[in-house]
């Protein structure tokens, strides 16, 4: 696997992607699933195939096109990752997170991640959404690790790694699309295999709302770059142990809600970007 030593300069790409469009995104927003028909409600001014972006990963996962899409929306310039690549795919987390860090050099100042997450709080209902309030990080590495970039410090505080405005917007843009949106700590694994109910029982101690396998390493060295974050699930299932008897957690059933909730998710995010003026 490529290092970061491999990898293109994030300024370099960034540079190929100024050059072919006029627009200069200060919003960034990374489509997870059940959030790819956003994509669809941007007015396109230029757009990437990630395999023509130098140092983008090409990710296999059914549901993330690979696409990075310049445009407007709201009236507002975004900056679009349909898709991501996912550090269970083989990627290192120094692979998946480089697009976060070209959307940091084009300008992005603000980002936005998206991810379909188990329900691990009793609270929950499949469907419904929650506004990321913190992270546990359980992947067992960090996308920071290893050298660091120039100008960059590696030791990045994280106490605020979700930022309580941002957050607040997302709670006023919930209510303006009619969409319960709670908030809650994610807790991010490797995967790909789902976790077994004695993991969700330890999470649930540990004080996990949700669990995912993404999200974390973005939200990390956006930090890193002095981006202002935040981050939205869609609880697509409940967590293993606790959709009663006879659960089988799938990615199919996971995709198929996602599906389900495309066009509340769209509206719900639309409503967040018109409040990031």
């Amino acid at each position: 696997m490529p290092t970061k030593n491999r990898l293109p300069n994030p300024a370099t790409t960034a540079a190929l992607i100024a050059q072919r469009t006029q627009l200069r995104p200060k919003l960034g927003i990374v489509l997870g699933s059940g959030f790819g028909a956003i994509a669809q409600a941007v007015t396109v001014e230029r757009e990437f195939p990630y395999r023509d972006l130098p140092g983008f990963p090409v990710g296999t996962v059914p549901g993330h096109a690979g696409r990075l899409i310049i445009g407007e929306w709201q009236g507002i310039p975004v900056a679009l990752l349909a898709g991501r690549a996912h550090y269970y795919e083989g990627f290192e987390l120094v692979e998946s997170t480089f697009s976060t860090r070209v959307l940091a050099a084009l300008g992005v100042q603000t980002l936005l991640l998206t991810n379909a997450a188990g329900g691990i709080n009793a609270k929950f209902r499949v469907g419904d959404f929650m506004a990321l309030t913190d992270h546990i990080n359980f992947m067992g590495t960090n996308p920071l690790r290893g050298p660091e970039p120039a100008g960059l410090n590696r030791f990045v505080d994280l106490t605020a790694a979700y930022e309580p405005t941002l957050r607040a917007k997302l709670k006023q843009a919930a209510k303006a699309a009619g969409v319960k949106c709670h908030e809650g700590v994610y807790l991010a694994v490797s995967g790909p295999s789902f976790e077994t109910p004695a993991e969700i029982r330890a999470f649930r101690t540990l004080g996990a709302d949700a669990v995912g396998m993404s999200t974390v390493p973005e939200a990390i060295v956006a930090r890193q770059c002095g981006l202002k974050v935040a981050a939205l699930s869609c609880i697509t299932n409940a967590a293993a142990g606790l959709g009663g008897k006879g659960q089988v957690v799938s990615h199919l059933e996971v995709l198929e809600l996602a599906k389900q909730r495309e066009a509340f998710a769209t509206k719900f995010v639309g409503e967040f970007v018109r409040r990031t003026v």
